[in-house]
């Protein structure tokens, strides 16, 4: 099945690509690997803000990473022209919004990395590192960036 096919099969439409809010550009390849930058978790089209521990979940915080991979899967398409020639997704970093006393940021970057697993089967089995952060950019409650192979 085409990555396109499970993204169908699961009711995902892939988004364009942000416009980015700084300095930077949303997507840089150099040779076989494309490195995406951090892409912040938003609801309804506006940053979803919150700090896990404090007044979010551990529920709500891997709903929110999983729709950080749905737009890092746009930015992806982007950059590579066709998911299919994705050979396998290296590595994501997640930075979690949250109180010094949280202590589930793997499981909220569950969210990500579940999603990813689904859509591109073994080639979505990644490495992975999650952090607790005192504040993300926009006040958003996660953060996460990509490295991919094509």
């Amino acid at each position: 099945m085409s990555v396109y096919d499970k993204l169908k099969e699961l009711g995902i439409t892939l988004p364009p690509v942000a416009t980015p809010a700084a300095a930077y550009v949303p997507f840089v390849r150099t040779g076989n690997l494309v490195f995406l930058s951090g892409h912040i978790a938003k609801k309804d089209g506006k940053p979803w803000v919150g700090q896990l521990g404090k007044n979010m979940t551990t529920e709500e915080g891997k709903a929110a990473a999983r729709a950080i991979a749905v737009d890092l899967m746009g930015t992806l398409h982007a950059a590579v022209g066709d998911l299919n020639s994705v050979k396998r997704i290296v590595k994501l970093l997640s930075l979690v919004n949250s109180t010094g006393d949280f202590t589930e940021h793997h499981l909220v970057t569950n969210g990500a990395s579940e999603l990813f697993g689904q859509v591109f089967g073994d080639k979505g089995a990644h490495a992975r590192a999650a952090f607790g952060v005192a504040q993300i950019p926009t006040g958003a409650c996660v953060e996460i960036e990509l490295i991919a192979e094509v």
